[in-house]
């Protein structure tokens, strides 16, 4: 019985040491595998999250896509401002994006102020008669306005 034994602990022993005393020449090789996956991998991971995190988080810009005519401010006494260099309908009170000839509502002429004199002209005149300036605005495809107010979630820029 005391054999029967022994033997049994020496096959327990024999299994136990495959596991616990390694094969050194595996380990070494398996090295760079090992750094690998300890060093290099939780770098990248962290990167990624970071990524990711500032993706999530990033600022975004508040902007209002303005395309066609908008409606012209107003003065105090009411009286519609046009801004100068932009084509604008005086009937309708609009002020159009681009250099346009005649009104998209009531198929009227459009006029334009110089912006260097402040004189007004028909729109389909690109230069002033009185100082001669040279007024060519290209199409936009798209106008942008800052959005009015503070930022979402905070206080206004100082």
């Amino acid at each position: 019985m005391i054999e029967a034994l022994e033997s049994l602990w020496q096959s327990i022993l024999e299994l136990t040491s495959m596991f616990v005393i390694p094969d050194w020449n595996e380990v070494i090789a398996l090295l760079p595998l090992l750094i690998f996956a300890g060093v290099v991998g939780p770098l990248i991971t962290f990167t990624m999250l970071g990524i990711l995190a500032y993706q999530a988080r990033k600022p975004r810009v508040g902007v209002k896509i303005v395309e066609g005519p908008v409606v012209a401010d107003r003065d105090e006494d009411g009286a519609p401002v046009f801004p100068p260099g932009r084509a604008f309908c005086r009937r309708d009170r609009l002020v159009y994006p681009t250099i346009q000839d005649l009104c998209d509502t009531c198929r009227e002429e459009l006029a334009v102020i110089c912006p260097m004199c402040a004189l007004g002209r028909p729109a389909r005149i690109d230069t002033c008669p009185n100082c001669g300036l040279v007024l060519t605005i290209r199409p936009q495809a798209v106008v942008v306005r800052k959005a009015a107010g503070p930022k979402p979630g905070g206080a206004a820029v100082a």
